[in-house]
């Protein structure tokens, strides 16, 4: 599979007409594949609840193909451990996240892609713990939780 301008133009399309704004490109054949493997368009405002992969722990990784992409990884009470803006203009370009550590991704830029790496297989009941200190997708209070954790003051610079 080759990816090319069409390839990101189509799922771009797909993200910005998403409800949840964002859209994935699998290139893994199956959720029992060992090694999971997408592409992962996201538009400004996407929330992706903190979560962790720990029962089973999971290593999930995040390569910028275009656009720029907030990563925040969290202590389990919440606070900020680290964050990284991943944008191949400065010369940050993937993270990998150890199993067990709470995070998010916050697109910064319109058409944001990711190439994403996690290891499989998938199992909806178990593959993410959600923050219990973080609002589900579908809350009314996750846009403002969003909107806060754009304006914290250890990321607030960074962005």
């Amino acid at each position: 599979m080759i990816i090319d301008k069409n390839l990101l133009s189509n799922l771009s399309d797909k993200a910005a007409n998403s409800v949840r704004k964002r859209a994935n490109y699998n290139f893994h054949k199956s959720a029992d594949d060992l090694l999971h493997r997408m592409l992962n368009m996201l538009q400004p405002f996407s929330y992706v609840q903190p979560h962790k992969h720990e029962h089973p722990a999971k290593r999930e990784a995040f390569i910028i193909l275009k656009g720029r992409l907030l990563v925040v990884l969290f202590n389990d009470d919440g606070s900020i451990k680290q964050s990284a803006v991943l944008n191949r203009d400065n010369d940050v370009f993937g993270i990998e996240i150890a199993p067990g550590c709470y995070h998010t991704i916050v697109a910064l830029e319109n058409n944001t892609c990711v190439y994403e790496v996690k290891d499989g297989p998938y199992d909806m009941a178990t593959d993410k713990q959600f923050a219990p200190w973080a609002p589900a997708e579908n809350d009314p209070e996750a846009e403002n939780y969003l909107k806060t954790l754009l304006s914290h003051p250890g990321l607030k610079e960074r962005i």
